[in-house]
């Protein structure tokens, strides 16, 4: 069992200010440009800065603590005029910010780095280093995983991202769960509880939490998020009805979710980009041509981006996808994505005659248990 890690802090500022000061003396390489990126008042805010005499800085206004991304870029040199390569694991680094003056000091790399000022970012590192373990264990498998993508071994793929979904699981409720539940009034609580939340929120399981956070917490931009985001699970948790929607095929004809009643339904969301999606559709296609004389149904959403319907069409023909098919072709603004709380892909949903949702996220062996159990021989 994880024990409470250092008490709680106050989330409420007296100031939404922050300034940060960033200090690189140590590193060898000559930086000239410092970037930052984070969240904040429902904008996605980058600001870049300079380098002088090893030092940067940058100001900013917050409500509340909120995780930023640093970056750098080197100077080019008079001989070599090639910029060095960014590297993620030397040259990013992550820094909670909050409302106050916080340094950060760049020990032998820049995404080494120390930082002071920041309550919120003293119990994030405790909470990576409590993570490291499993962090070791996923790179291992994703490194397994690409390799098995090149040599496209769809078993090995697909027994990788098994074993890798199930090690997320691991650390999310071991590591941050256990976090949130044992320190609602950390500065991290709310960072905390979206890991352990995940993608496919349980509001069942994740709500009840959520209203042990202090009301200010559940007040900032963040909190109605995430409480919009735990209503949207309630919304499409099994058992309800399926929310309405139309959307145009490809075609550009409307189609309808409630013009599939009387039937099974599967509502798949995948995109021709995603490589998950991709491997899966073989097993889609089996399960369809297996139960469509007996009623079954498929209706996918694409998330395809902009202006790349022929890339979607392609992947429809290509992997032989003869069912229903509907995009707005916006991405992850997708409408029925968002209506739908969808942040990761693929997901689906199966739907009884009645429009009510029965099952979540079936793939594989575990889909074709569920339709052989609707569809005995």
């Amino acid at each position: 069992m994880i024990m409470a890690l250092a008490g709680a802090h106050s989330i409420v500022a007296q100031s939404s200010t922050f300034t940060l000061t960033g200090d690189i003396s140590n590193l060898k390489a000559p930086v000239e440009w410092v970037f930052i990126s984070y969240s904040a008042h429902n904008q996605h805010i980058t600001d870049s800065v300079q380098v002088k005499q090893d030092s940067y800085g940058f100001k900013g206004n917050i409500d509340e603590p909120i995780q930023a991304e640093l970056r750098v870029r080197y100077k080019t040199g008079r001989v070599n005029t090639a910029r060095i390569p960014f590297n993620s694991k030397r040259d990013y680094a992550i820094v909670f910010l909050e409302p106050g003056n916080i340094t950060v000091a760049s020990i032998d790399s820049f995404a080494n780095v120390a930082v002071t000022g920041s309550a919120a970012d003293a119990e994030y590192r405790k909470l990576q280093e409590l993570a490291k373990p499993y962090d070791n264990q996923l790179a291992e498998l994703y490194q397994k995983s690409a390799l098995a993508g090149r040599t496209m071994d769809t078993g090995l793929i697909r027994q990788l991202e098994k074993q890798i979904d199930s090690v997320n699981e691991l650390a999310n409720e071991r590591i941050y769960g256990t976090y949130v539940k044992n320190n609602p009034a950390s500065p991290i609580a709310l960072y905390a509880l979206k890991n352990w939340a995940g993608y496919e929120i349980d509001a069942a399981k994740v709500e009840p939490v959520f209203k042990t956070l202090p009301a200010a917490v559940r007040n900032t931009a963040s909190g109605k998020e995430m409480g919009d985001k735990i209503n949207t699970a309630k919304k499409t948790s099994i058992g309800q009805i399926a929310i309405e929607f139309t959307q145009n095929d490809t075609l550009g004809k409307p189609v309808k979710l409630s013009s599939f009643r009387g039937k099974y339904l599967l509502v798949d969301f995948w995109a021709s980009w995603c490589r998950p999606c991709r491997l899966e559709n073989p097993n889609l296609v089996g399960v369809f041509n297996k139960y469509k004389d007996k009623g079954f149904q498929v209706l996918s959403v694409s998330l395809d981006r902009p202006g790349t319907k022929d890339k979607w069409l392609k992947a429809i023909h290509d992997d032989g996808l003869h069912w229903w098919h509907v995009s707005d072709l916006k991405y992850w603004d997708n409408e029925v994505a968002r209506q739908y709380g969808i942040e990761a892909i693929p997901q689906n949903l199966l739907l009884d005659p009645s429009g009510k949702i029965i099952a979540k996220n079936l793939r594989g062996e575990d889909l074709g248990r569920k339709l052989a159990a609707i569809y005995p021989d």
